[in-house]
């Protein structure tokens, strides 16, 4: 039977745990997620998690903060000043926003605390900091890249 190999287009249902047992996400009730293995699409540990799996196999993998989001960084805080958010706002603590980064992309940030003049905005992804636990089914290998055998 095939084993999933980098370079392989495959297909997975998966459902994503914290430690603490908290799902942040699923593919339940969905497509699976298609990818290429190796192809930057995903983070690195799921990436190397599906490696050598065969369609139909289930498994559990645990990746490390440091092949997930990485670490919270405190440089991805900032100070926003208060008197720069729109007059009808309110800003509270757990808030989502995006915020552009002066070339028109968007960044998304959630307000981290309130202080008297400004608000600490965290820029970090949510999920950095974390290791994450990932139950897999392989659904299909599409295909891949050709395997080249060197003589």
């Amino acid at each position: 039977m095939r084993e999933v190999r980098n370079g392989d287009t495959i297909k997975v249902h998966y459902r994503g745990r914290l430690e603490d047992g908290t799902v942040f996400d699923s593919s339940e009730g969905r497509e699976p997620l298609q990818f290429e293995v190796g192809g930057g699409m995903v983070i690195p540990g799921f990436d190397s998690g599906v490696l050598g799996m065969t369609v139909g196999q289930k498994k559990t993998i645990t990746i490390p903060v440091d092949e997930a989001y990485g670490p919270v960084q405190e440089e991805m805080y900032m100070e926003f000043p208060k008197d720069r958010f729109p007059e009808d706002m309110n800003p509270e603590v757990g808030m989502s926003l995006n915020m552009s980064n002066g070339s028109g992309q968007a960044i998304p940030v959630v307000i981290a605390e309130i202080l008297d003049e400004v608000v600490i905005l965290d820029a970090n992804h949510p999920l950095a900091g974390e290791d994450l636990t990932f139950d897999l089914e392989l659904v299909d290998i599409l295909g891949g890249k050709p395997l080249i055998i060197m003589p």
